[in-house]
């Protein structure tokens, strides 16, 4: 009898884009939202890896950030992507952890827990003080999540600014006619 192969995290290099970018359409599918999924490779490739496209200008740094679990043969089987952000009144960055996913085949092995602990890691050596995510309210997980000492926020609610409201919105940044090509 074999034990079960317990996956390592790492940093997501640029041939797990394929995967990763199935796993959101995976993730799409079960937050019962596919149509609303657009992400292509091209465009993940371009978030986390800004000079992995070529050209012959300097690149900013990655505003994106993404670990893969992996198996036995190093093949992707959950993710998490996630970028820093600030707080003001504590001073310092933190993570939010905009997705994290684990295939369902994979699911029980560890790799959530082993994603999370990685990237707790990394707030706590780099000194920030914050994980944070925000999660659909039926997703089971949230025992999970409960367990590892993760607090729901219910006293924050959150908001979004999409689609036409963000376009009326912009247009009132500058005296019109006089909009940047930015």
């Amino acid at each position: 009898m074999t034990s079960p192969v317990i996956p390592t995290v790492r940093p997501a290099r640029p041939r797990d884009v394929p995967a990763v970018v199935a796993m959101v359409h995976e993730l799409a599918e079960y937050e019962r939202a596919p149509d609303q999924c657009h992400l292509t490779a091209e465009q993940l490739t371009s978030a986390l890896f800004p000079t992995a496209l070529g050209g012959d200008t300097p690149s900013p740094a990655p505003a994106l950030f993404g670990h893969v679990a992996v198996d036995e043969h190093d093949q992707p089987i959950g993710f998490a992507l996630w970028f820093l952000n600030f707080s003001t009144w504590a001073g310092v960055h933190g993570i939010y952890l905009e997705d994290l996913y684990v295939r369902p085949t994979a699911r029980g092995t560890g790799a959530g827990r082993l994603l999370l602990a990685t990237l707790a890691d990394i707030c706590v050596r780099r000194g920030y003080r914050r994980l944070e995510w925000w999660m659909i309210d039926w997703n089971p997980a949230a025992g999970f999540y409960a367990s590892i000492g993760a607090e729901p926020m219910s006293e924050w609610v959150p908001y979004r600014l999409s689609g036409a409201a963000l376009h009326d919105l912009a247009v009132q940044a500058t005296p019109a006619g006089t909009r940047s090509a930015d």
